[in-house]
């Protein structure tokens, strides 16, 4: 009697098996994410500077910047320049965790007014942003 008394007033205890344990969650793994992005004159100190959508043909250049908020591993990405849907330059430009930013160029000539864009690609050529902008007199 004592015993079932005992056993009645003790709390339940499973005899051979493992505590119970939380199952581990799943990390998701970071991805390549991308913050900023710009067309403009010039980059001076990774600062995008005169960002814009039309350009004067006279400044003989055009730059595309792209800051990246994470880069779990070091990759590339692709400015992929485009006038008139012809593809005039594909840039490949490595990217280094965990953030970083790029940018790369198109000379300009007096044959290149007109509508432009610039599609900001990952290593397997998905699209990750897609900037657009003119050449104008």
């Amino acid at each position: 009697m004592v015993i079932l008394l005992l056993t009645a007033l003790l709390p339940a205890v499973a005899v051979g098996q493992a505590p119970m344990v939380e199952p581990p969650v799943a990390v998701e793994p970071k991805k390549l994410a991308l913050g900023a992005t710009a067309t403009c004159e010039a980059v001076q100190n990774g600062i995008p500077e005169n960002k814009a959508v039309a350009f004067s043909s006279a400044i003989k250049k055009v730059y595309c910047y792209t800051n990246f908020t994470s880069v779990p591993e070091k990759m590339f990405t692709f400015h992929n320049w485009y006038l008139r849907d012809n593809l005039k330059a594909s840039v490949k430009l490595v990217l280094r965790p965990s953030r970083w930013s790029t940018y790369s160029a198109m000379e300009l000539r007096s044959s290149d007014k007109g509508p432009w864009r610039v599609e900001v690609t990952d290593e397997e050529g998905n699209i990750l942003s897609t900037l657009r902008f003119s050449i104008i007199d």
